[in-house]
C-alpha cells in the first residue's frame, strides 16, 4: 500500500499535482478517494487552465501544465488540499505496483519530462567495486 499525507507530500507542487490528478484519472479500484470526487478534483484543475469543458473520454483526461506558471500549479495543489480535507481525507492511499509505461510520450510532453529530468536527475549507477561508473578512479 502507498500513501501520500496531502499536507506534507515531500514533493515538488508540480510533482504533487501530476500525481493526484492521474490517480484520480486512474481506474485504481484501491484508492480511497470516491469517483465523484475524483472527478471533481480533475475538473475543477481542468476549469483552472481551459475554457472547454473536461474531455468525457477517460484517455483524454489528462493535463497539460507544460505552458502553466508556477502559481497555476499552486493554486491546482490548493484546489486538491481543499476538496480533500473537506471530504476528511488527509492521507491518500492506493495498491498499485510500479509498471512500465503502456504510451510513448507525445512531443507536447517532451518539455515537462526534460524539466522533471532536472529537477530530479538519477543518480550515477554503482559499479560492482561501490564507485559510480562515471567516476574515474584516483
Amino acid at each position: 500500500m502507498q500513501t501520500l499525507d496531502i499536507h506534507r507530500p515531500e514533493m515538488p507542487d508540480l510533482q504533487f499535482v501530476l500525481l493526484v490528478t492521474a490517480l484520480c484519472t486512474s481506474r485504481l479500484t484501491t484508492l480511497n478517494i470516491p469517483y465523484s470526487l475524483r472527478a471533481t478534483i480533475f475538473n475543477r484543475c481542468w476549469a483552472l487552465i481551459h475554457d472547454s469543458p473536461p474531455p468525457g473520454r477517460p484517455e483524454e483526461r489528462v493535463l497539460d501544465l507544460s505552458p502553466w506558471t508556477e502559481i497555476t500549479v499552486e493554486a491546482m495543489g490548493e484546489i486538491i488540499r481543499v476538496a480533500l480535507t473537506e471530504a476528511g481525507i488527509e492521507i491518500l492511499a492506493w495498491d498499485h505496483a510500479p509498471s512500465e509505461p503502456t504510451h510513448t510520450s507525445t512531443p507536447e510532453a517532451t518539455p515537462l519530462i526534460e524539466r522533471l529530468a532536472q529537477l530530479y536527475p538519477q543518480p550515477p549507477k554503482e559499479t560492482d567495486n561501490g564507485q559510480a561508473a562515471d567516476v574515474v578512479p584516483h
